[in-house]
């Protein structure tokens, strides 16, 4: 079974409590293996994607909190004769993917004794966390940009927590909600706390079921944090590992050209990180300038083959309306990957399969969207 370690320093997540970063260096934790995966452990009586509790690291005694999460259809498309396969993230039940770690990770916030806690987000993030804490029972704060989604604020609200809003890009909202982690409230962090990677993973699980326990030969997922591609690239691993597959997917990490520190550090080296701006974007969802499972995916997406680009935001806004005339209601984050797929369809091998990640009813178009 993988631990949690510090990735600086190597010390082991302690037992108790819910540190988000190593309390000897400031290091982050992460996994030091991919998940285990085993046919024989799967539990079919639970619901949705718990069957796969067993692969989830949980602490004992963890309850099973779900929503019905997970079992998201993967619905074909064609762009240019080829097939591209939508894994429909969006019908999760508060909207987007994130619900697969937000299920997770309340679930070891409550193994592990902790009744209230605070959170950041652009939107999806915050309102998935605070529909599974409400769902357990967990007091949560949730701070936001003031430029979130309306739409998504308003579910924020209405799970019943407490939404702050902070001025300024979505960097100010984070460090907003560090400072009152400083004061010892478990911050209960998407971004930082590795426990929903392995929610994440049974993406990877559910496509390979779909697709007749085989795995497409590329796959498309838009970046922010960088926890969904990262999840999705564990879980093809760990069923290499087990011996389920012979080769993983060829990976390709989408943002914004308007935020994109992964495409640059990849292409460029780590330190053009730094020198990344954090302009304004549809794609909300990833507009993040300092990812904080950056390092890591470039690291993994190198040793296994993949590529990260860049969409413009007329190539975002048209992608968001050619999806829509498809019959797909997605928000313009989402609509990073169809754009990714027209870019690099000649490029990538075939087929491809890609996340769409969010709803569009949690996106509300303003008069200045084109």
């Amino acid at each position: 079974m993988a631990r949690i370690q510090c990735v600086v320093c190597g010390k082991p997540y302690p037992d108790e409590g819910v540190p988000f970063r190593c309390p000897e260096c400031g290091g982050v934790y992460d996994y030091d293996d991919v998940p285990h995966f085993s046919l024989d452990e799967l539990q079919h009586h639970l619901p949705g994607y718990w069957r796969y509790r067993a692969f989830f690291d949980l602490v004992e005694g963890a309850p099973v909190v779900t929503l019905g999460e997970g079992n998201t259809p993967l619905l074909w498309e064609v762009i240019a004769d080829q097939p591209v396969g939508l894994k429909m993230e969006s019908l999760n039940p508060s909207g987007s993917y994130k619900d697969r770690g937000s299920a997770v990770l309340v679930s070891q916030l409550l193994g592990r004794g902790v009744n209230e806690a605070v959170e950041d987000s652009s939107g999806n993030a915050g309102a998935s966390f605070a529909a599974y804490a409400a769902r357990a029972g967990l007091k949560c704060r949730i701070y936001v940009p003031e430029s979130a989604s309306g739409p998504k604020r308003r579910q924020i609200e209405w799970y019943g927590a407490q939404l702050i809003p902070v001025p300024g890009p979505r960097s100010e909202a984070a460090r907003a909600v560090l400072r009152e982690a400083e004061k010892g409230v478990p911050y209960a962090s998407h971004a930082y706390l590795p426990f929903g990677l392995m929610g994440i993973a049974t993406i990877a699980y559910e496509i390979w079921e779909q697709m007749g326990r085989s795995v497409p030969a590329s796959l498309i997922a838009p970046v922010g944090h960088g926890g969904l591609l990262l999840g999705i690239v564990r879980g093809f691993s760990a069923l290499k590992k087990a011996g389920w597959i012979e080769r993983v997917p060829y990976y390709v990490g989408v943002q914004a050209a308007a935020c994109d520190p992964v495409v640059r550090a990849f292409q460029s080296g780590l330190d053009a990180m730094d020198a990344t701006g954090e302009g304004d974007t549809l794609a909300e969802g990833v507009r993040v300038r300092q990812p904080v499972r950056g390092k890591v995916l470039i690291e993994e997406i190198q040793a296994s083959g993949g590529d990260f680009i860049a969409i413009e935001e007329e190539e975002i806004y048209q992608s968001y309306i050619e999806l829509g005339k498809r019959g797909y209601y997605v928000e313009p984050t989402s609509a990073l990957v169809w754009a990714a797929a027209k870019k690099s369809l000649s490029k990538i091998p075939q087929p491809v399969v890609a996340v769409i990640s969010g709803n569009g009813l949690k996106y509300y178009p303003s008069n200045q969207t084109h």
